[in-house]
């Protein structure tokens, strides 16, 4: 994530720069941006937004007009189309403040209670589909963690906000997420695809479990959920394949781009119904060993005495 609101102010305060703070106050009908967006502006900079277009240019000049006075704090009433000829046809109520310390205790305050909401992410497997989904959501408003038993796969990885984390007991990561996460598996192999996945359903606490792969491999999936007592209630609410079963495309940063949508647009949703959600997510780690055995025993190599301690679904493990 690229630095917060807070952090630009204090660093204009320190050194003296005089700043206005423009907020949306109210927001009615269809505008641009939603009530609470700001944006901070200077003499010469600004940084954040309103929205664009006719409405933030004019408030723009507004706000270095009132700082270029002696003016404290104005207030804007746009009708939208009337006023400055948008289409969006809304109604903008605008605060500008010549912003100083007690403004930016109060940003400071605001926006870390904004990104303790934010879902939280966990990427398991950092192959190619990992790390372009990671990339994908690292300038979004979710916590990631990127997540494998291999750190090699980190190496030259480098994403903004991103944790990468290199351990074999992954499962502690499924069994320390928050109630309401929702869950993305893809691993280099299908039984450890179906041990993550049996663990997040066996939870029963999930928003969203998404499985990389085709329908078939959802069948096999849910027919070994199903013998492994699974309620059917919570197999039906696995997605798979994952991000757009119509788009046809398997590049990495396709599936991530797909796949990022469809859990932005879960999350919107949720932030609209005012419920905090958060995310884990396992990914693809490599190429797959398409032999049974093969599979099982990388199973105990990833996770060690976990994989001994959890039952894998029969039939899961098995590949056409």
């Amino acid at each position: 994530m690229t630095q917060g609101l807070a952090e630009t102010l204090a660093t204009c305060l320190a050194a003296g720069i005089e700043v206005a703070r423009v907020v949306v106050a109210k927001a009615r009908g269809s505008t641009p941006r939603e009530a609470g967006a700001a944006m901070l502006v200077t003499a010469d900079q600004t940084d954040g937004t309103i929205g664009g277009g006719r409405l933030e240019w004019d408030a723009i000049a507004a706000a270095r007009e009132l700082l270029a006075s002696s003016a404290d704090r104005r207030v804007l009433d746009i009708p939208l189309g009337p006023a400055i000829g948008q289409c969006c046809g809304g109604h903008v109520t605008l605060t500008i403040e010549r912003a100083d310390a007690q403004i930016l205790a109060a940003m400071t305050m605001d926006e870390a209670a904004e990104r303790a909401s934010r879902p939280q992410i966990l990427i398991f497997g950092a192959g190619f589909v990992g790390r372009a989904l990671a990339t994908a959501l690292s300038p979004l408003p979710v916590h990631v963690r990127l997540i494998d038993n291999r750190a090699a796969e980190f190496a030259g990885f480098d994403a903004p906000g991103v944790v990468q984390i290199a351990t074999e007991r992954v499962l502690k990561e499924v069994d320390a997420a928050p109630a309401g996460a929702a869950y993305l598996v893809m691993t280099h192999s299908h039984t450890l695809d179906a041990l993550i996945a049996s663990t997040v359903l066996e939870r029963s606490d999930f928003r969203y479990l998404g499985i990389i792969g085709s329908r078939t491999k959802r069948k096999r999936f849910e027919a070994a959920f199903r013998q492994q007592g699974i309620a059917t209630s919570d197999i039906a609410r696995i997605t798979c394949p994952i991000g757009s079963a119509s788009v046809r495309d398997k590049r990495p940063a396709v599936i991530a781009a797909l796949a990022a949508a469809e859990l932005i647009t879960i999350f919107a949703t949720d932030a609209t119904a005012q419920t905090n959600v958060s995310t884990v997510v396992a990914i693809d780690a490599g190429p797959t060993d398409h032999s049974p055995r093969r599979a099982g025993e990388c199973a105990r190599e990833a996770y060690g005495a976990e994989a001994n301690q959890r039952r894998v679904p029969r039939g899961a493990g098995r590949h056409r």
